[in-house]
């Protein structure tokens, strides 16, 4: 079982670049593309949503509290079956617009999330940003989903959208697939030297 998690949705957009795209759309058009690879693929597979929506409970009310409500719904579906498999999708940001490329971070509350992590940053570097010198990063708490995942999971920064030139590159479809196919193919690269 794959889960694959598209953070924010609904009131919560996430970072934003400079032109205003917001990333809630990005990460949930990447976990589309990739759902759908993974499953033509004979994956099985589950995502925290598929709209623009927050999963947060019923009847929550305020933004801080729908918010905590919609990561602990996150997390208890990637803890909802054993020997699974979990993936983050995210946009970074930083105040400099020079940083750029996709970084990978795990926690050590699972023995096989760095080598997944690896798995996955050794594709971007490979298949999309060769000039990507990245090193995947250990997380705390932190990062809640991450670190109280009880299976291995990685949250995956695909790009910086405070970077210019990456985030026009992530507002096209044809880079989305792109970075889609290459977590697909860091996925499968980690399931296939478990077996």
């Amino acid at each position: 079982m794959v889960y694959v998690d598209s953070p924010h949705g609904g009131i919560d957009g996430g970072c934003t670049s400079a032109e205003g795209v917001p990333e809630k759309g990005i990460n949930l058009d990447i976990l589309l593309r990739l759902r759908d690879l993974l499953e033509i693929n004979g994956y099985e597979v589950k995502v925290t949503r598929d709209t623009d929506r927050s999963i947060h409970d019923e009847g929550i009310v305020g933004i801080a509290e729908q918010k905590s409500s919609d990561m602990d719904n996150r997390l208890a579906i990637f803890n909802e079956t054993d020997h699974a498999l979990c993936l983050s999708i995210h946009q970074n940001q930083f105040t400099d617009a020079k940083y750029s490329g996709a970084q990978m971070f795990y926690s050590n509350s699972n023995k096989n999330s760095e080598a997944l992590a690896r798995a996955l940053q050794s594709r971007f570097r490979e298949l999309l940003q060769p000039n990507n010198n990245r090193e995947i990063k250990l997380c705390g708490k932190e990062l809640f989903l991450c670190y109280y995942s009880e299976n291995p999971t990685v949250m995956a920064e695909c790009g910086f959208l405070s970077n210019p030139e990456e985030a026009a590159m992530l507002s096209t479809e044809d880079y989305r697939e792109k970075v889609a196919f290459t977590l697909y193919t860091g996925i499968s690269d980690f399931v296939n030297r478990k077996k």
